[in-house]
Formats: C-alpha cells, sequence, structure tokens
C-alpha cells in the first residue's frame, strides 16, 4: 500500500501541491464560515440563491458575527499550527501540538467563547492544568482532529505507514481516540496519496487503508466506523442523482456533523463527486448545511492536493492571504524546503 516517493516529479510539483492544499483549507473553511452550523433550511432562508462566493458572516451568527467575507476559523488556524511545527521541529510530536494548541488557544481567549469544538475544549483545559497529554485526548472523538491534518499527508507523499503515525502523534493530546485517529489517518492518507500523482480512486483506498489503521491505535471509544460511512457515502455520489439530492442524501444519511465517521466520510465523497476540485467541495460543503467550514476545510485539503494551488484564481488567493494576513504561499515554500531537506524526495 506503500508508493514509491520516488514517482515524485520534482519540488516544483511538490510546492504547487502544498500551496493547492493549504489553499484549500482557507478556502474550504473561509466559504463555510458564513453558513456554518446551521440545517438547509437555515441556510436557503438566508441565502436564497445559494453561497456562490466568500461571504461575510450574517449578523449574528452563533460563532462567526463580525467575521469578514474570507477569513479563516479555527479549522485553518490550527492547520498552521501544524505546519509551523514541521518548518521549526522537523517533525510532529504530542508536546509541541500540545504546547501550540495552548497558546494559541489563551492568544484568542478561546476557554471563554465558542471558538473552540468540544474536545478540544476539554483536552486543553485539563492540560492547562498540568495533566499529561496522554491522558487528556482519551474521549475526543470529534472532527476537530481531521480539521487540522492536512499537513501530516502533505510531509508523507505515499507514506500511509508514516502517515498514521503521524496523524496518531499529533491527535494524542485532545483527540486520543480510534474513531478519531481513524478518521484524521483517513484524511491525511488521502492527502498523501494526492501528493503522490495518485488517482481519486486511489486516494480513497488510501482514505480506507488510513481509516483502518487507525481504527487500532489510541484509546477504543465508540462510535460509527469511518470505512462504513465513506461506502454509503460513496454510494450516494455515484447513485445518478443530481447535486442537490446527494448533498440531501449526504446530510441525511451520512450526517454532516462534529462527530468524526459523518465529516470524514463526506468529505471524501465531495472529493470522489467534484472530481478533485476544492473550488466545488467548498461550494457544496457550505450549502449543505452542517459543520459547513470544518467539512469544507477537511474535503478542500484532499482536493486541493490533489489539483494543486493553479486551480486557485489569483483574486481568491489575494483574499485569503491579505484578511487573513497569511501568506500561504510562503508556509508552502517553508514545507517543501524541510521535506526535500529531511526526506532528499526527487
Amino acid at each position: 500500500m506503500l508508493t514509491d516517493t520516488k514517482k515524485i516529479t520534482g519540488r516544483e510539483v511538490i510546492l504547487k501541491k502544498t500551496f493547492g492544499a493549504l489553499l484549500g483549507v482557507a478556502f474550504g473553511d473561509a466559504f463555510g464560515m458564513p453558513s456554518s452550523l446551521w440545517n438547509p433550511e437555515m441556510i436557503r432562508e438566508h441565502f436564497p440563491n445559494g453561497i456562490h462566493e466568500l461571504l461575510a458572516a450574517p449578523k449574528g451568527h452563533i460563532i462567526h458575527d463580525g467575521m469578514q467575507a474570507g477569513q479563516v476559523t479555527d479549522d485553518t488556524q490550527q492547520t498552521l499550527l501544524l505546519a509551523d511545527q514541521f518548518i521549526e521541529e522537523k517533525k510532529f510530536t504530542r508536546c509541541g501540538v500540545a504546547k501550540r494548541l495552548l497558546a494559541w488557544a489563551k492568544s484568542l481567549n478561546a476557554f471563554d467563547t465558542a471558538i473552540l469544538g468540544p474536545s478540544s475544549l476539554k483536552a486543553l483545559k485539563m492540560i492547562d492544568e498540568g495533566m499529561p497529554v496522554e491522558q487528556t485526548g482519551t474521549m475526543g472523538d470529534t472532527n476537530g482532529a481531521a480539521m487540522k491534518i492536512t499537513p501530516v499527508g502533505i510531509v508523507h507523499p505515499g507514506d500511509y505507514d508514516a502517515v498514521v503515525k503521524d496523524a496518531a502523534e499529533v491527535c494524542i493530546p485532545t483527540h486520543n481516540t480510534n474513531i478519531a485517529i481513524a478518521g484524521s489517518s483517513a484524511i491525511a492518507c488521502a492527502v498523501a496519496a494526492a501528493m503522490a500523482g495518485e488517482n481519486i480512486d486511489s486516494m480513497v483506498e488510501a482514505f480506507m487503508y488510513g481509516a483502518e489503521r487507525g481504527m487500532k491505535l489510541g484509546n477504543q471509544w465508540y462510535g460509527a466506523s469511518v470505512i462504513k460511512k465513506a461506502e454509503l457515502a460513496l454510494k450516494f455520489v455515484r447513485s445518478g442523482k443530481n447535486e442537490k439530492e446527494i448533498w440531501r442524501d449526504l446530510y441525511d444519511y451520512i450526517g454532516t456533523g462534529v462527530a468524526m465517521p459523518e465529516s470524514a466520510a463526506t468529505a471524501i465523497a465531495l472529493v470522489v463527486y467534484y472530481n478533485g476540485n476544492p473550488l466545488k467541495t467548498a461550494y457544496a460543503a457550505a450549502n449543505m448545511g452542517g459543520d459547513c467550514d470544518t467539512i469544507g476545510a477537511i474535503a478542500g485539503g484532499m482536493a486541493g492536493a490533489y489539483s494543486g494551488a493553479d486551480i486557485f484564481p489569483e483574486k481568491i488567493i489575494q483574499q485569503l492571504s491579505l484578511v487573513n494576513k497569511i501568506n500561504f504561499k510562503m508556509y508552502a515554500e517553508k514545507i517543501t524546503n524541510v521535506m526535500f531537506d529531511e526526506q532528499k524526495l526527487l
């Protein structure tokens, strides 16, 4: 199940795919931000014609009130925390992840707001109180683990066992359950397949491999099967129904909430349905309802790695960069430099 990294055609390809993956996370996040945590009926009420561009959060939004068009949320912010660790330390470590997450949460006063998801909030409070990180995430089973996992897939093109190992390491502080590790490993393995130049079918195979391997790790917890959910979601997107019908099937039968099996399965299904186009996966996630920004970010990371940065119009890249004061290209260049220095990719 391992792909020979020598298949990769050079630094420029890796750079474009890395840049595309990071943009995919940010674009999916920002695109889904205005409608996040709304059901389909609420979205239609506020956006009768749907969401077709980056928009500001509606006034009074439960979490995102006051956010600008193109502004990212904790999904992208935490993704870049992992990128920072890899750039600075050339590896992912549980203690490093915990330290960075805690500092970030405190900087945003996250303990007194609705920024953090349920698993991260509970775990980071325990970490702040001095509990060992090996004990803080033993009940974390939500999609907060997968929303930030894209960098783990980026840095291991085709090396799925290395992906699962690092995904589990990253999950330990906040999401150290088999459910969360399975979903995170699945997503990161799909990203790794895309980074190695694999096709969509191979990305799905990598997703299933990661889910199977990840399910054997972490604290054994209860929850729906990531693999079974994904298999059903893929049947829906291959059913021949129209786009809106597929959205509704995913929403009703798979789910688009914070539960890891729902988010992971729906995200890979969107990648398959839209043939790895991160612009379209973001559009779907934002209009389907549910945890729109997070599913958009997760699907966007996979699709962005598949399509590369060239699929994003320069106007969108500039908007995401300026609004958030983040140089995504610089992040991609730094990650790529470390990858070639440490792994000696060809």
